[in-house]
């Protein structure tokens, strides 16, 4: 699933030493692989390209310019999901009509220069924010493209922080209120074209059946809407695709292709997808330093230079990531010991009970896996901690693509008054 592998007991992103970046870069440091990364997009790609769809990477899971430039070179477009999300998707180029703009609160700066960019569509996810994409286009003397968020309440069977289309969640529309949208209020905002119908509901799902009762669920509302009068074009599957960062076995992308196709097949509309996660996680790492070893009466603890504020997924979700020493040390022995950052936090962990090799030490490295997707983009500044640096892997080669931020950058925007 991605390209970090051991080469002769040390670990390599796909032919460069991990060493060699903790040299000359430090830690904590985000890796990427190149190769992972453009892996999982055309898997996605040939998986599908019987219907050619969009598909719009997700640049919550990771925003990186480089990253993100990389995958619009090779053919993505972008989901975003705020008015900065806008300014790095122009950033890198992207062709506006491949962008889609997601979020249950978009203000009016943000409709307002979305519109102006001329993005593709504004995922709608209620009547108050259709009828404000309708003001600001009359003012803008235009007319946008919107798709409406449906939310189909279907149970993802995913974490409870990361499902969104059950019906106590915040986002999208009921189905009844997606009625009432297409065959009264489209009649009445003469600024916006409603053409798209769009789910997404959730996270790191690792079944295909929610996704196929969604999909169906969908299908059967857009034929019963277009049958009254509606003129729905296109639909919009959102992502979720699980990956594996334990012992998960999500399916396929070919196995989700083959049970989504049959049932958008011969409707006559172009799709779109929102993948993130499946890109971008398994395609990075977040190095980390042993900087003391830690031992009490009932455990051993692993102090290390990243922290909650680096990786917030454990702590926020207990989530698991693998970790390994990126060197195999001559001992066999294992002990369990929790890896713990130095945040003034309990909660600040990467792991807890880890069986890791007896004999690790201070300044020894720490690999923590599948850190693409959600890592750095939903990193802070808590405790006045520098966030880490990123690197891209290209083959032999590697380059800086984020600069560590220094103490100057913690206090830029300050202003520091007497009162």
């Amino acid at each position: 699933m991605h390209d970090f592998k051991f080469k002769k007991k040390r670990l390599f992103a796909e032919d460069v030493d991990l060493a060699q970046i903790v040299n000359n870069v430090g830690t904590p440091a985000f890796v990427y692989s190149r190769k992972t990364l453009l892996d999982r997009f055309n898997e996605i790609k040939n998986a599908f390209k019987k219907i050619d769809p969009l598909i719009c990477y997700s640049m919550k899971a990771n925003s990186n310019l480089s990253i993100c430039k990389l995958l619009v070179k090779e053919g993505a477009g972008l989901d975003i999901v705020s008015g900065g999300e806008l300014y790095r998707a122009k950033k890198v180029k992207v062709a506006a009509k491949k962008i889609v703009f997601a979020s249950v609160g978009k203000t009016d700066e943000e409709i307002t220069e979305a519109i102006k960019s001329n993005i593709l569509f504004f995922n709608v996810e209620s009547i108050s924010e259709l009828k404000r994409i309708n003001v600001i286009a009359k003012d803008l003397k235009k007319k946008q493209k919107v798709a409406i968020r449906v939310n189909p309440d279907v149970d993802a069977k995913t974490h409870h922080y990361i499902t969104t289309a059950k019906k106590q969640n915040k986002f999208g529309v009921d189905i009844k209120t997606t009625n009432s949208i297409f065959l009264t209020y489209a009649k009445k905002l003469k600024n916006i074209d409603i053409c798209c119908i769009h789910i997404h509901i959730g996270s790191q799902i690792t079944t295909i059946s929610p996704f196929v009762q969604a999909v169906k669920k969908t299908v059967a509302l857009i034929d019963g809407l277009n049958s009254k009068g509606a003129c729905i074009t296109h639909l919009n599957i959102g992502g979720g695709l699980g990956i594996i960062y334990k012992d998960e076995k999500p399916q396929t992308v070919e196995q989700y292709a083959k049970a989504i196709m049959p049932i958008i097949k011969n409707k006559g509309l172009k799709l779109i997808m929102e993948p993130g996660r499946f890109i971008a996680g398994n395609s990075g790492v977040l190095l980390t330093k042993i900087i003391h070893v830690k031992e009490t009466s009932v455990k051993r603890f692993y102090i290390i230079d990243a922290a909650m504020n680096d990786l917030l997924r454990p702590a926020f979700y207990e989530a698991y990531h693998e970790i390994v020493a990126t060197k195999k040390t001559k001992g066999k022995k294992k002990k369990s010991a929790d890896i713990v950052g130095a945040v003034c936090e309990s909660g600040d962990f990467l792991a807890k009970g880890r069986q890791l090799p007896d004999d690790l030490k201070q300044n020894d490295i720490l690999a923590v896996m599948s850190a693409g997707a959600y890592g750095f983009s939903m990193s802070s500044n808590y405790n006045s901690r520098k966030r880490a640096a990123e690197v891209l892997v290209s083959g032999k080669k590697y380059q800086l693509i984020r600069r560590r931020e220094s103490y100057s950058d913690l206090i830029r925007n300050e202003i520091v008054v007497n009162i």
